[in-house]
């Protein structure tokens, strides 16, 4: 089975159109990027309210800071809820960044990459008419949904029966991507990081708090990797303006002296 690649990171000899049908990725072992997982969230963990109106957690500084590490990016990744609910470009906006990606022989904005084993795509929302490549991660009935709705908006990859993350990462890899930003939601932190497949949290906390169970969290229940007894090194303590930034690396242990 083949994978189509694009311009970019990655581009070669297997290369296709753009949304001309969909490719299957062949599960063959690649060198999977360095994954970090960028998220915001509130004191008590959440990553919004529960409002139909996106709650902005983090401060300018803060956006600054996630727009330098999407320009340091290869790729970035999000779920369909996220895509859904906050419509987002996923962009690279400082126009000096971007000079310099493009100087340093890249794409102006990273690959963005949406994962949705339903195949349920809006292609209308701003991801699909903004910046350069796109992808979109899915399962064969979700290839079957998506048809042919986002033709020449994205290349669609099928994962097979059911979305495997390792799987993804090895076609990723494949492409050339060596570093991938993942910027939530929820599920999908909490599938790399069950997977064992994170290799950074990078967590601003705003000093803010939500109180409502019925708002997204960070994560979800899951069987993480060591249980409640591993504890994950902490690498740096920082401060952007009224939050603070944690720097944890989810694949290195540390006992309870750090």
């Amino acid at each position: 089975m083949r994978c189509t690649s694009r311009g970019g990171p990655g581009a070669d000899a297997r290369s296709g159109s753009r949304g001309a049908g969909v490719s299957h990725a062949d599960g063959a072992p690649n060198r999977r990027p360095r994954v970090v997982l960028s998220v915001a969230v509130s004191i008590d963990g959440y990553l919004d309210d529960a409002g139909p109106n996106r709650l902005l957690l983090s401060n300018d500084a803060d956006f600054d800071r996630v727009d330098q590490l999407r320009a340091d990016s290869d790729a970035i990744l999000i779920g369909a809820e996220t895509l859904r609910r906050d419509n987002p470009r996923l962009l690279v906006n400082n126009a000096a960044r971007r000079a310099a990606r493009v100087a340093a022989g890249k794409p102006e904005n990273p690959v963005r990459a949406i994962v949705s084993a339903k195949g349920e795509l809006d292609p209308a929302l701003r991801f699909w008419h903004h910046g350069g490549d796109r992808l979109v991660y899915t399962t064969d009935a979700g290839a079957e949904r998506i048809g042919n709705s986002l033709t020449g908006l994205a290349d669609v990859v099928s994962l097979g029966g059911a979305v495997d993350f390792a799987t993804l990462l090895g076609e990723l890899g494949a492409r050339g991507i060596e570093h991938l930003m993942v910027e939530g939601g929820g599920t999908i932190h909490t599938a790399f990081l069950s997977g064992g497949l994170a290799d950074e949290i990078l967590m601003a906390v705003a000093p803010i708090l939500i109180g409502d169970p019925a708002a997204p969290s960070f994560l979800g229940p899951a069987a993480y990797p060591g249980g409640p007894q591993r504890r994950m090194r902490l690498a740096e303590v920082g401060r952007v303006g009224d939050m603070a930034l944690l720097r944890y690396l989810p694949q290195e242990e540390v006992d309870e002296d750090g």
